[in-house]
């Protein structure tokens, strides 16, 4: 009988999106391995565009959804969990920061002074900070250093990316989970979970652009020198292809939701005016409406679904388009963009998202994690899934650095900024 790997740590995540609400519990191996124990959904309750908008219901969803996770795994019970955030106005901020070094070799007190200096120089504008992290450390005339420990410098400098968020509404996530008997390790900007989950290091440090298709809320990131350099949401989701299908032929929004999910597709075909689709279910009442244009049998053709999927993504892909160009991201050079999120889902997207928007395109899912249910490793998941991958890294945030120092530095000046735009020009 095989030797049980023992858990030196488990994490607990909870994703609260406005389709579902779903739980990951993660054990950690003495030797840094990431094994699945329990990981489970439900739909969700109380929450609108990423807001939490009934906190009664939110609170039942959350508790609900890690219940069952912990059911799957006896005698695990969690007290604390991650959470991640999709709405709440994220931004992504860049600032760069230095100091003199006078060209001795740097120690490990010249770099928590640095951090210092850069705790020091946030300026949240009243908002939330949900982290300040050093992305990248850069001396003299070096970019894109690790670690610079050890080596010999005229100036250090930093480049510090902090994630901000309107501070109501992630309170009102925390006080969801809170009150469901459970202590918030940290709230996550989905982008950055998501991307550790969907996006190779090499694709963060080349340059790409990440979709998250969620359903009500499309958050559009972009990546440089394996930083989040710029974020844009968007209010509309799948949600939204789900509500034009209802409305469409006049039918309920579960019986949309499942012409989508079963029958839809973002690419029509010569065959779909021939193919007729059943609009009732197996289990519908009988008694249920009859879809608008249906046949005797209450069936549509399939060229009529699929007509109003693309009608509803020809308006997406138009704001998505917009939010790359404002963000700097150029088309038709090669870039590539990733699309993850339950709206990807979607059979086809990936053609059509590639045409509509003139870059290269895939679907992001969730890593290979041991352990993780077949259903859930799907893009519908993936934020889900860098959120415990993004809890086992546990990265700095230089707003826990202590010191011994008093911060005499200050922002960079003009010359570091047009450095880094400089890095953005030969990124995109």
């Amino acid at each position: 009988m095989p030797v049980q790997p023992r858990i030196a740590r488990v994490i607990g995540a909870v994703n609260i999106g406005s389709f579902r609400v779903s739980a990951m519990i993660v054990g950690v191996t003495d030797e840094g391995e990431m094994i699945v124990l329990g990981s489970n959904h439900r739909a969700s309750q109380g929450v609108k565009r990423g807001y939490v908008t009934d906190m009664a219901a939110a609170t039942y969803a959350v508790r609900d959804a890690i219940d069952r996770a912990e059911n799957m795994v006896p005698g695990v019970h969690l007290s604390s969990v991650w959470i991640a955030c999709s709405g709440a106005g994220l931004a992504s901020t860049i600032t760069p920061i230095e100091i003199d070094i006078g060209g001795r070799r740097i120690e490990e007190e010249d770099i928590e002074h640095l951090l210092v200096a850069a705790r020091d120089s946030i300026e949240p504008d009243g908002r939330t900070v949900l982290h300040a992290q050093p992305a990248c450390y850069f001396l003299d005339g070096a970019d894109g250093i690790a670690n610079p420990r050890g080596l010999h410098a005229e100036r250090l400098g930093v480049d510090i990316h902090a994630m901000l968020a309107d501070g109501a509404p992630i309170r009102n996530l925390t006080e969801a989970a809170q009150k469901a008997h459970l202590s918030v390790e940290a709230v996550v900007a989905s982008p950055l979970a998501t991307g550790l989950a969907c996006l190779s290091e090499e694709e963060r440090d080349l340059g790409v652009a990440l979709v998250e298709f969620g359903a009500q809320v499309t958050n559009v990131s972009v990546y440089a020198a394996g930083m989040l350099v710029g974020l844009t949401g968007i209010q509309r989701g799948s949600a939204d292809i789900t509500d034009a299908i209802a409305s469409a032929f006049g039918i309920r929004r579960f019986q949309a939701e499942r012409l989508k999910c079963v029958n839809g597709s973002a690419i029509a075909s010569p065959a779909d005016h021939r193919e007729m689709i059943a609009v009732a279910g197996p289990d519908d009442d009988a008694s249920g409406p009859v879809a608008r244009g249906a046949d005797d049998k209450n069936r549509i053709p399939r060229a009529e679904l699929i007509s109003v999927i693309t009608g509803e993504l020809d308006v997406l892909m138009g704001e998505i388009a917009r939010a790359l160009e404002k963000m700097g991201f150029a088309s038709g050079r090669g870039r590539k963009i990733v699309i993850t999120g339950g709206g990807a889902e979607l059979a086809g997207l990936a053609d059509y998202a590639q045409a509509a928007l003139g870059n290269p395109v895939r679907i992001g899912r969730p890593p290979q994690l041991r352990g993780l249910p077949e259903a859930h490793a799907v893009p519908g998941f993936a934020t889900l899934a860098g959120l415990v991958l993004y809890a086992a890294e546990d990265p700095v945030d230089i707003r826990t650095v202590g010191s011994r120092f008093t911060p005499t530095t200050s922002i960079a000046g003009f010359a570091v900024i047009q450095r880094l735009w400089v890095a953005m020009k030969e990124y995109f």
